[in-house]
């Protein structure tokens, strides 16, 4: 099969995964330092833009998969050993030679590699590290690299992908263990587990070695972290679910991001799976409730109070419905309020809030000063108190308020009932 045609199966292949963006990692270029020659290749540049990373830089990766054939049966997987699909399979070495040539060509910043299971879980990671270890050693290739780990490879695998990539992920495919069971019987949830909790132990490690200027203690492993993957829809579990497994997943293993990839109907599936794909809309509030459980201090059971029968309330964002169920919180004085309160300010974000009340200290806020920030006053004036302003009596104690606060545009617009049986 010609290289071109493999490139269209595989990299069409990986559009599955959603957890390929590059941030985090250490800063490298192709530059000569410290004695040691020059590389190819950055973690800062900026090619044809593709995706955006969590940080806000725009990115691009050569997205493949190593093969789209598996010896594994996933029913929920295009890719399952026994779909009908074309199959297709790169050597290492053409791999190699395409991240090298499209960056080359200012086409990506680095490689992000994933495969199907191909004789063995053990055979099919040697394959997978010994891409990123070409690259690095033998090309001095300094991109961004993740890759795709097998949680049946052998620890000593995984522990050579570490020194390679920049990130390593595991996906847990599914948010509980006996839809795993179900759908996938072939895999193994505690054996997923059991290699992000040795994924973390060395993560730990390198780093507690470089802050303790020990480097040759513990050798360079995956400087950015771990992420994993969840289908979602696939199986009966609601938000609470899918949450739930979320907040254990960061708490036990540290994970940088757990990314979210709604379930997409594919051809002869399984009867145990649903016949249609989730909304749109259910990924994306599931994404602004991870972003509330990392970075603003919302508990679980504070976030799922704005919905209802365990899911998030699908018109409006979750923090907003949060809000909207804590009428008496509000509204909240710009110029007094702690930290805490101001990030559970519909429109309000983690950066704003720090720089308001940086901005604070020297002088009252003012609303012509949110406005100079860009932010959404029709979203923010309902919720704030400000030196000049102030929301009319009664707006909280009004039947309509959702209304008032919440119009449907956007994705809240996705969530009318007529919309979500065009999807």
């Amino acid at each position: 099969m010609e290289l071109r045609r493999k490139l269209e199966i595989l990299a069409d292949a990986a559009k599955y995964d959603a957890s390929c963006a590059s941030s985090g990692t250490e800063k490298r270029d192709s530059r000569p330092k410290d004695g040691k020659p020059g590389g190819i290749g950055s973690t800062e540049g900026m090619g044809i833009c593709h995706a955006y990373a969590p940080d806000g830089r725009c990115i691009s990766l050569l997205k493949v998969l190593l093969t789209n054939a598996c010896v594994f049966d996933c029913a929920y997987c295009i890719n399952r050993a026994s779909s009908n699909v074309p199959r297709a399979r790169f050597t290492v070495q053409e791999l190699v030679d395409l991240t090298l040539h499209f960056y080359r060509r200012n086409y990506i910043e680095g490689l992000f590699l994933s495969s199907g299971i191909i004789r063995s879980p053990d055979y099919t990671m040697e394959q997978i590290v010994e891409v990123a270890r070409q690259l690095r050693e033998e090309h001095g290739f300094q991109g961004y690299i993740h890759l795709k780990t097998i949680p049946d490879a052998a620890p000593e695998l995984l522990a050579a992908a570490g020194r390679y990539a920049d990130r390593l992920s595991i996906n847990v495919e599914l948010p509980q263990e006996q839809s795993l069971k179900a759908l996938a019987p072939e895999k193994d949830a505690p054996g997923i587990r059991r290699a992000m909790a040795r994924m973390r132990e060395r993560i730990d490690a390198a780093k507690e070695a470089k802050r303790e200027e020990r480097r040759a203690a513990a050798p360079r492993f995956a400087p950015a972290g771990q992420s994993t993957q969840m289908i979602i829809g696939a199986d009966g579990a609601d938000d609470r679910a899918v949450l739930g497994t979320t907040a254990n997943l960061y708490a036990s293993y540290g994970l940088r991001r757990v990314y979210y990839s709604a379930y997409s109907p594919i051809p002869d599936a399984s009867s145990l799976l649903p016949p249609q794909a989730p909304p749109l809309v259910r990924e994306h509030r599931l994404y602004q409730a991870d972003w509330l459980l990392r970075f603003y201090g919302f508990e679980l059971d504070e976030i799922l109070a704005g919905g209802e029968g365990g899911m998030l309330d699908p018109g409006i964002d979750p923090k907003l419905a949060w809000a909207l169920k804590h009428r008496e919180r509000f509204p909240v004085d710009v110029n007094r309020a702690p930290r805490e309160m101001l990030l559970r300010v519909p429109g309000l974000g983690a950066k704003t809030v720090d720089r308001l009340l940086s901005a604070r200290r020297h002088r009252s806020i003012r609303s012509e000063d949110l406005a100079r920030l860009r932010l959404p006053l029709a979203k923010l004036l309902p919720f704030l108190v400000t030196a000049d302003h102030r929301p009319r009596g009664g707006l909280f104690d009004r039947a309509d308020v959702r209304r008032i606060v919440a119009p449907q545009t956007g994705f809240a617009a996705l969530a009318k009932p007529q919309q979500l049986a065009l999807l």
